[in-house]
């Protein structure tokens, strides 16, 4: 045993020692880096949600039973308005990334080239993965 003690302390004190333990650490840090950036990409967190179980929600269905939504309004704009409630994410038929409407990374895409999902597991499951600038 203190034959490998001499051996280790005199490897340890000597320049080729000193300069192959700072190879080591330099390893160890960048491997243990990487490995943290891939543990804090996986942990996806939408933030809170906050529901009051005493108030109705307000969508289309619930202004129009109150009577509050102005019968007036046209078919191109009852047609946007359900159609921003089914179509929440895109895509480009070309690429590989989706975007969720709110975004403006996306905004370069044609109307054309677009096309739309109601999830981000749709999307996800069509292939393609959200846009790192739109996170």
């Amino acid at each position: 045993m203190e034959k490998i003690k001499l051996i280790v302390k005199n490897f340890i004190e000597s320049d080729k020692g000193k300069d192959i333990l700072i190879i080591i650490i330099i390893i160890l840090v960048g491997l243990g880096s990487f490995e943290l950036g891939r543990l804090s990409k996986n942990n996806k967190t939408n933030g809170l949600k906050i529901e009051y179980s005493n108030q109705e929600a307000n969508s289309f269905n619930t202004l129009k039973n109150k009577n509050l939504v102005n019968l007036s309004l046209n078919s191109n704009n009852l047609e946007n308005i359900q159609k921003s409630n089914l179509e929440n994410y895109f895509a480009s038929n070309r690429g590989s990334k989706y975007y969720p409407i709110s975004c403006s990374a996306g905004k370069t895409i044609k109307q054309e080239n677009r096309i739309y999902f109601k999830t981000s597991i749709e999307a996800e499951n069509s292939g393609y993965e959200l846009s790192s600038s739109c996170k």
